[in-house]
């Protein structure tokens, strides 16, 4: 096996790393997420409970929490995929399909990156939320880059993996 396979594998506990800062981040997107919606919920119940003006921020944080976890998804290979004809066809012809199709989830995390912060700096930099008018939709937008990003990343280490993958033997 190619010495670059070993010396790439000293890099994955900073991939375990950003994986679970990630994943917490994603968690703390969705208390804060149910914590707004059921404080919105029982203000417009309950009539001395003020309902807060500002929940549309609940759609926000799901955006960041939606598309971050989609790149936790690249890292576990949890997306969706079609598997049904891999037990027929070739092993090396799979491998080849895993390794196009990470090309080109890659290819779409590339776009995200640079036309996510072309509609964040632009659209979202002049433009507020109506309840909190302090508050640029630049965060509204900001989550495709940094999605983008986290799949970037994650998409390298799936690829250099499906590299590896021609090189292992069966078994291993």
């Amino acid at each position: 096996m190619p010495v670059i396979f070993s010396r790439l594998e000293k890099i994955k506990p900073l991939y375990d790393l950003m994986d679970k800062v990630i994943l917490f981040l994603c968690k703390l997107l969705l208390i804060a997420d149910i914590a707004i919606t059921t404080m919105s919920v029982i203000g417009r119940q309950i009539p001395f409970i003020p309902d807060p003006a500002w929940s549309e921020l609940v759609l926000t944080l799901m955006s960041y929490m939606a598309v971050l976890s989609a790149a936790l998804a690249i890292r576990r290979k949890s997306h969706i995929r079609m598997t049904t004809f891999d037990r027929f066809l070739p092993k090396t012809f799979v491998k080849i399909l895993d390794l196009l199709s990470d090309i080109a989830v890659l290819v779409l995390a590339v776009i995200m990156i640079v036309v996510g912060w072309k509609y964040a700096a632009g659209l979202g930099a002049v433009g507020s939320y109506i309840s909190m008018p302090w508050l640029s939709k630049f965060w509204m937008y900001f989550p495709i880059p940094i999605a983008g990003l986290a799949m970037l990343i994650f998409e390298l280490e799936r690829i250099f993996l499906d590299l590896e993958a021609f090189y292992r033997k069966e078994g291993e």
